[in-house]
Formats: structure tokens, sequence, C-alpha cells
């Protein structure tokens, strides 16, 4: 009985070095499984079925390998939380970027469901269960020399815990790191278990090379809350040395993930200033540990009822031949609703590759996403010879069959370093405007490769929980391309990370004071939508500073101070 730890999805682009964690050889995993306890809380039943939760560590040691240049370890211990009896499910919200987040534990026994409000205050975010795990870290002297609290993330799944159970996980992949996000669902199917080594992972740990001792444990009022034993595995960790080798620039394994693994180009070891970020290091997700045979999605609402084509085209390949006959839709087919997020990741650079040595750039985060209920889908198909595709909306009905098309612009071939894919040219823009917002101070228009990088709504209709393409390397084609599919599913959202040629705003010589990001979805309306009153959304920035040493000031969002 064996749990699958792998590696996060990355890009084959900027493919980064593995984290590596070696378990101790026959190593054996045993799960004992707790006795129910009922988390507090109205409106649960005696008679419904709880989720058993148990901490456990897959083996009694692991290396980790402490790389040259990096400033520690990060402790992954193979330390998992096993759910047995029901399976773990949250349903994470919040109204509006005016309102906190809201968490509620939902229950569900056979054909009943049960929600169970979380303690108000306790998740603060999309990215799991904060504080959730405490470790605590001895030197072979036995003097604690580290100690740390870590976020679990539920929908970190790792493998079934014995044969009967589920044979794939149908929770999403990963917890959402978009400052914007606005839902989300988290969970562990009965029977599976999901990986709690995510302590420290935006912070690594200056262990020296040597032996240690970490005890692991779950914080008292997530044992009291959801009825977990106060178990405290002990792993003997052994730290080494790695060296580069003079090869490439690495590219951290926390940058290209799933949700990291927007669009961001350019080696880490670049010796341009990129902001609070690196240039290909966005915000790290969570691991995902997934398997590999994840299957497709089969959450609550797919089957008979469902009426959005996320399952229409997983495989994302293009179309054999352009579509024939009558273009036109049905009017009520249904459409995907794109909307804008305010920009975040916001800092002045002094240029990508590219762009003019001296000047001053405003850089920032952008993404639009898809409210559904229906799926994006545009077609690209070339002429012989050309660097421009005829792009076409598709369109299906409840069963998924093709009902309509429609042409809806181009898509160009992008040679400049760091893209090299087919762009599609009609699917979002960005402008800089004045503080009264009625002047365009800057335009900063660009093309782009739909893929599904963010998860920011899997609360709403239809969402799909597993999309396919998410990053650059599944979704956008090659140069000898003859056609391309490009996907933005429902509930994700595409993010561009605006280190890149030609995306920032050149601000050289603008005068100091309130400006507005305008982000806008789908500009010259040509992809059919459901509302198209929600396109467009703005973000305060203050300019400051002199040529060549400029400063940004963001302002919070109402609640979301993501500068």
């Amino acid at each position: 009985m064996a749990l699958a730890d792998e590696e996060p999805m990355t890009s084959q682009k900027h493919r980064s070095r593995p984290r590596r964690v070696a378990l101790a050889a026959g190593a054996a995993l045993t799960v004992a499984v707790a006795g129910a306890g009922a988390a507090p809380g109205a409106g649960a039943a005696s008679t419904a079925a709880k989720p058993k939760l148990k901490l456990i560590a897959a083996s009694n040691s692991v290396t980790l390998e402490r790389w040259e240049g990096e400033p520690g370890v990060y402790l992954d211990l193979g330390t998992y939380v096993t759910v047995d009896g029901a399976p773990l499910e949250f349903k994470v919200t919040r109204k509006s970027y005016k309102d906190p987040v809201v968490a509620q534990q939902i229950i569900r026994n056979g054909t009943s469901t049960q929600k169970k409000a979380l303690p108000a205050g306790l998740v603060k975010d999309f990215s799991g269960l904060p504080g959730f795990l405490e470790v605590s870290v001895k030197n072979a002297a036995g003097a604690v020399v580290s100690k740390s609290k870590g976020t679990f993330c539920p929908n970190n799944a790792s493998g079934r815990l014995r044969p009967d159970a589920p044979a794939t996980s149908h929770y999403p992949e990963s917890c959402a790191t978009n400052p914007f996000t606005l839902g989300s669902v988290w969970g562990v199917e009965k029977g599976w278990a999901s990986n709690s080594s995510t302590v420290d992972y935006d912070t690594p740990v200056d262990l020296p090379t040597g032996e240690y001792t970490a005890k692991v444990s779950v914080a008292k009022k997530y044992r009291d809350l959801f009825g977990i034993p106060n178990d405290q595995p002990t792993i003997k960790v052994t730290v080494r040395e790695q060296s580069d080798g003079g090869g490439e620039g690495m590219t951290s394994s926390r940058s290209s993930a799933h949700h990291g693994g927007a669009h961001s180009g350019h080696s880490a070891h670049s010796a341009h200033h990129y902001g609070p970020r690196g240039a290909d290091d966005p915000t790290p997700p969570a691991l995902s540990h997934a398997l590999e045979d994840r299957g497709t999605a089969h959450h609550l609402g797919d089957g008979r009822g469902h009426t959005d084509g996320s399952r229409i085209a997983p495989a994302l390949k293009p179309a054999a031949k352009r579509p024939t006959g009558r273009a036109g839709v049905p009017a009520n087919v249904p459409k995907p609703d794109l909307r804008s997020l305010p920009a975040w990741g916001i800092a002045i650079t002094d240029g990508e590759d590219g762009d003019v040595p001296g000047k001053d750039y405003l850089a920032f985060s952008a993404n639009v996403w898809n409210a559904g209920p229906a799926p994006l889908v545009v077609d690209g198909f070339r002429s012989p010879g050309k660097d421009l595709m005829d792009a076409y909306q598709y369109f299906y009905d409840a069963k998924g069959k093709q009902v309509g098309y429609t042409p809806t612009g181009t898509m160009q071939w992008d040679p400049r370093e760091g893209h090299e894919h087919w762009h599609f040219t009609d699917f979002a823009s960005y402008r800089l405007l004045s503080a009264d917002q009625t002047k365009q101070v800057r335009s900063g228009k660009e093309a782009f490769c739909l893929a599904n990088t963010d998860a920011i709504d899997y609360t709403v209709k239809n969402a799909n929980w597993h999309p396919n393409n998410t990053d650059l390397s599944t979704a956008c084609g090659e140069q000898n391309s003859i056609s391309v599919r490009e996907v933005l599913d429902v509930g994700s959202g595409d993010t561009y990370t605006q280190y890149r040629p030609g995306q920032s705003f050149d601000i050289t010589g603008l005068p100091n004071g309130t400006y507005y990001i305008q982000v806008i979805a789908n500009p010259e309306k040509r992809l059919q939508e459901t509302n198209l009153n929600n396109n467009v959304a703005l973000r305060k920035v203050v300019l400051g500073g002199t040529p060549g040493a400029r400063t940004v000031t963001v302002p919070p969002h109402d609640l979301i101070n993501a500068p």
C-alpha cells in the first residue's frame, strides 16, 4: 500500500530541478484510523458519516538536499493526513473583495448534505488551513534549532490507502494562491491521504549539513475541531549539500507548478530587477502531489443536467479542419463569461531583454477568468506559409455536441524569446489611465496564449476542477503548427506576469501622481459571452521618485492588500 508522492506539474519550457525526498528503504506505511471525532457545530445529524483524520509519516527518515546558493532546505518531511469514514470537504468563498473569506465543512451522507461553518477568522485566504501543522527540529545534540507552522492544503491528494478507495480524486489538485480568488473547493476522498509537507514552503529553514530529528503534530485547535488524535510522528532528517554544477540558472520547483505556472519567463539568475518576484518566480503554489492518472473530473453536477462544455475538448486537440457551413450561434446555447481581476504584483523595473535600456517600466500581473457556465474554446487555422491563423469560437449544447461557431479574429505567431507560441489577438488589453480615468496615458495591449493557470472560483456553476491546459507547454502550439486549440475553462483564469518584453508600461517621463491600471477582457467584443458588462477591472497606483529611481505605492483594493 504505497502513496504516490510526485513532483508538481512544470512547464516544459522552464523545467525545474526536482525536489528530492529520500524515504527509508523498506519503510512500511501503516494506516491506523482514528475514532470518529465529531466536529463541533450546529446542524450536524448524529447519524451522518464523519471524516476520520489521522496524521502519519510515510517514512521514519528523509534526506533533504541543500542546493548550493540556496538559503536553506524545505521541510518536505513526507507527512500525510489520512481520511476515512467519509470525505473531508470544504467550500471556501467570499461574497466580494469587501467581505472576509468564509469556510464551511461539507458533510455528505448519501443524498443528504450538511454544512458546518468553521470558526470566523480561522481561514484567511484560499491557500488552506493556516497553522495546521507544527514542526520542531532538534540537532544531534538535542537542542531545538527550528520551530515552524505550516498551512495544510487538503487538495494535495497523494494516493489511496486501500484498494477499494475511489480510483481517482475528483477534488481540485491544489489550493489557490491568487490574491483575488473568489471561491475554492478543498477535499480529500474517503480512503485517501493528502500530503501535509508544506511547512515553510515560502521560507527555507537554515539547517547546515548534518543529522536532525523532526517532530510533527497537528495544532490543538484543529485536533479539537476535527477530532484528530494527538499523534506526533518523529522523523530522522539528514541534510546534505548539493551543487548546481555550473549549469543553467536554477528555476525553483516552486515557480512553475500548476497555479504558479503563469506566463512568465527568464532565468532566476538574471541581472535585472524584477520586483517582488523573480521573472520566473510567481507566487508559489501549494504542492499538488497528485497522481498521474488523475482521470477526468467527475465532480457533482457532471452527467445528466450539466450544461457546460468542459469535457467536450479535454485533450485540447484542435479541430481537424476549418468549420464548414454557415456561421451562427443558437440563442440559448451556453456561453463563457469573461471577467477581469484587479492587477497585482506591481513593481518598478528596468525593463526586460528587448526593452529600451535606461527607461523605467511599471510591471504587474493581470488575470482574465471565465465565470461560465461554458468554457471559452477558440481554434486557429493557418494558411500555408502565413504567420497568422484565422480564429473561430465554438459553442456546444448540454450533451457536448457542437451547435455553432463564429469567426473571432486571428492568432499570430510571436517569435520573441520567452514567447515563441501562438497568441490569440482579441482576449484582453491593458491600459494605464490618468487619475480622473478620462485619459489613456499608456496602452499595453498584447496578444495572449490562453492557459488555465489559476483557479479563481471553483464554486461557480459547471466549474471544471481538473482543467488540462495549465501552462504554456500544453496550450499554445509550435511554430510549424497548422492549427491550435486554446481553451479557458469554467472557474479558471489566465495570469500573465508582466515581466516580459512589451508587456509592462513605459513610465519614463510620466509625472508623479495617481494612475489606474485597467485590465479589459474581450476588448473588441468579438468573443461571444453571457455578459459584457463585467469585463473591466481597475487598480489604483501612485507613482513617485525620480528618473532611474521611480517608486510605486499600491493601496489595498478593499480587503485585498496585494501590491
